[in-house]
């Protein structure tokens, strides 16, 4: 398991988390079922929002949920948004699933988390994020940054990022 990512979003979107209600437990697959099965078809086409609690266990809210509200405001080893569709029989499997959540900015190596959760309901979990989110804090600025095409220079205000993963340094 990964070290606990702490919430590092606008400080407004935790306030108002407060009063969302927390993701779901899923611990079982009757447990994913139910909650599928809650769902209106056209949200079963989208990902939806997920966690993993600091117990290891995978939380689920509608994809426009924040994640800070899904987790209930406390630590997680992973978040991001992952994708279900139905698999043979009644079942279920991950279609896809991502670290890309940027009030918890998760580092990529997180997925093994993510990968025990779903492996616990027992699905298979997919071999990796697709994509991987990478999230970095600019040093001058502070501002979080998403880092694409490999590009370590923070968007607002040029300057270069590092390489390994600073967001939630103070």
């Amino acid at each position: 398991m990964t070290r606990p990512y702490r919430y590092v979003g606008p400080p407004d979107i935790a306030l108002k988390a407060r009063t969302a209600p927390p993701g779901v437990p899923v611990r079982t697959a009757a447990d994913l079922a139910d909650w599928l099965g809650g769902r209106e078809p056209d949200e079963l086409r989208e990902p939806v929002t997920f966690v993993v609690d600091e117990r290891g266990v995978l939380l689920l809210a509608p994809r426009r949920s924040e994640h800070v509200a899904c987790a209930g405001g406390r630590p997680v080893l992973a978040a991001g948004e992952i994708a279900f569709v139905r698999g043979p029989g009644d079942g279920w499997e991950v279609s896809s699933v991502t670290n890309q959540s940027t009030g918890y900015a998760p580092g990529g190596r997180c997925f093994p988390s993510v990968a025990a959760a779903v492996a616990a309901l027992g699905l298979t979990p997919p071999d990796r994020f697709d994509p991987v989110f990478v999230f970095r804090r600019c040093p001058a600025c502070r501002e979080l940054n998403v880092v694409r095409e490999e590009d370590f220079h923070c968007a607002p205000c040029g300057a270069a990022l590092p390489h390994a993963w600073n967001v939630d340094e103070r």
